[in-house]
């Protein structure tokens, strides 16, 4: 008969270890612990070892459901160009829009700003209705009623007769946007292992990328359209995705770490066997859930809570912040710059069809982007991207600054800033843009994962109204605008050199850790800069460790329970 009590055992100075009375704690509340670190010891071990490959062969099942789950991003990175390409739309302005004094109609700026904000303002919503509901009803259930609402918002927009039922269905369809937002990553980062965690993440940045060109080429495509098609065929074109992504997400696996964060292990092993190839002979699922089980057991003793406000409490608050700068990060490195090539390329002379056309062309760099980024992060790591990437896009910010010093009536410097941003935008989607949604599901606790990348998404969307309003400024002529064109880029290089700073002395390396590794290098407060090097062995701490005891005659048990306190020893 087996119990498990704490032993003392010299302190071992080179490795990292939780602290004394989290081991300590951990063992009195959960029955079995010892036996439960033993297997969650060597399922950690067996991932550190894992490669991209093998992984791959081992979890091809969590790979395609975290595509499919991921791929309801493409609607919002949609919509995001459909809507404000609408307003250089005659047939758009003259539905929605009132009569000028020079004859042509044009939406009223006070419902541009309504329109773009009413859909950002239930994204916000979306958000923080997401933290609480996916939790306590798990991600599959959330992203099938958030799908089944998209279905129904959409007739909204899609039969709207005035500019303010468009704008109640632009909000009503923020709220699932919302949802896929956050839940989409959140999922990614929880049904793969530690060797496909970035991937799965970084594609959600690609699904964005992927909308926006689909956006893009079906306006280029309804432009020769005089009737209300021109509008309306974009609007019907977003039912295309729910519809069989719902379908497909009744089939889905609920995420093993909720299943385990609820004392559901028995379905959690389920869920697991369902994500991962049969009959493996080098996985074991028992020790992959004991390790969910040792992760969970340590973030309770850590920080037992899981409400939005004790994402600000005592440890979590470091990756609170984390998680919100890193995000906020895309927005103030001068991103914002990135839908305004095909301006400069109309200023330089190009035709509008033309200019659409190579707006096309940068989201596909974009696309080309994300992709060549799954290359550089299995070498260089998340924050040696997110640190060089933000360097690189400065030194295009102050190119871009310094080349509008010339006359707007020089051509060869509109030419040359458009050409930029096209390279701004490969060097952002190759770095800044898919390493965020990597870094921000791994910095977070389990138990506070979606809340914590809310947060950090409102904050970016908060942060993005205001960056909005002022490059709106920025851009817009005198006397209505500050008139300062491309040498706004001057502003935004300051502000993307603050983000550099931060990045280097707050961002840390999360390459190669298992969270539970994490919860231990947070909850010791090491610096951001030593992450990536410091040794840890979350199965001990400083004095104390957790072994297995027998009182038995048996021989067998006896060498059995030997084995236990070596691996613990």
């Amino acid at each position: 008969m087996r119990r498990d009590s704490i032993k003392e055992i010299p302190a071992d100075n080179n490795a990292l270890h939780p602290e004394d009375t989290v081991v300590r704690r951990a063992s009195e509340a959960i029955p079995g612990f010892a036996e439960l670190s033993a297997e969650a010891k060597d399922a950690t071990e067996k991932e550190h070892q894992m490669g991209f490959k093998q992984a791959l062969r081992l979890y091809p099942k969590a790979v395609g459901w975290s595509i499919l789950l991921s791929t309801a991003i493409i609607m919002e990175g949609y919509d995001v160009v459909l809507l404000s390409s609408f307003y250089a739309l005659p047939q758009f302005n003259k539905k929605y829009g009132v009569l000028t004094p020079d004859g042509t109609y044009t939406v009223p700026a006070p419902w541009k700003s309504g329109l773009s904000n009413g859909a950002l303002c239930g994204e916000i919503l979306g958000l923080f209705i997401n933290g609480i509901v996916s939790e306590k009803y798990g991600y599959r259930k959330t992203m099938l009623a958030s799908l089944a609402m998209m279905i129904a918002f959409i007739f909204i927009p899609f039969f709207s007769h005035n500019i303010e039922t468009l704008l109640v269905g632009e909000i009503l369809c923020g709220i699932p946007w919302g949802v896929f937002q956050t839940l989409t990553t959140a999922y990614a980062s929880e049904v793969c292992p530690v060797a496909l965690r970035a991937y799965l993440c970084t594609y959600v940045n690609l699904c964005w990328v992927i909308g926006q060109f689909i956006a893009s080429g079906v306006l280029r495509g309804v432009l020769d359209r005089s009737d209300q098609w021109a509008y309306r065929i974009p609007f019907a074109i977003q039912w295309l995705w729910p519809l069989p992504i719902l379908i497909g997400v009744i089939f889905a696996p609920e995420s093993p770490w909720w299943l385990v964060r609820h004392g559901r292990e028995a379905d959690a092993k389920k869920a697991l066997l369902r994500l991962t190839t049969r009959n493996d002979p080098t996985f074991n699922a028992d020790a992959t859930i004991a390790m969910m089980s040792h992760t969970n057991a340590l973030e309770k003793q850590i920080s037992a809570g899981t409400s939005y406000i004790d994402c600000f409490k005592g440890v979590d608050r470091r990756r609170t912040e984390i998680a919100c700068m890193t995000w906020m990060v895309q927005t103030l490195c001068g991103s914002t710059f990135m839908g305004y090539s095909t301006y400069f390329y109309q200023q330089a002379g190009l035709p509008t069809t033309s200019a659409f056309d190579l707006s096309m062309a940068q989201y596909a760099l974009g696309m080309v982007g994300t992709v060549g980024s799954w290359f550089l992060m299995h070498r260089a790591g998340r924050r040696t991207l997110y640190l060089y990437g933000s360097c690189a896009l400065l030194g295009l910010l102050l190119i871009i600054g310094l080349t509008a010093i010339a006359p707007a009536s020089n051509q060869p410097s509109r030419w040359a800033i458009g050409s930029m941003l096209l390279i701004f935008t490969f060097v952002y989607d190759f770095t800044v843009g898919p390493v965020c949604y990597s870094l921000v599901a791994e910095v977070s606790s389990t138990r506070l994962k979606a809340k914590t990348i809310v947060l950090a998404r409102n904050f970016y969307n908060i942060g993005g109204i205001v960056v909005n309003v002022l490059t709106t400024y920025q851009l817009t002529p005198k006397p209505n605008g500050w008139g300062w064109s491309a040498k706004s880029a001057f502003f935004w290089a300051g502000s993307c050199a603050l983000c550099i700073v931060w990045i280097f002395f707050r961002l840390p390396e999360p390459k190669g850790r298992t969270y539970g590794e994490m919860d231990v290098l947070f909850e010791r407060g090491v610096s951001a800069r030593k992450f990536r090097d410091t040794k840890i062995d979350i199965f001990r701490n400083d004095h104390l460790a957790p072994v297995t005891e027998v009182d038995s005659s048996s021989e067998k048990e006896a060498e059995k329970a030997a084995v236990v306190m070596v691996e613990k020893a």
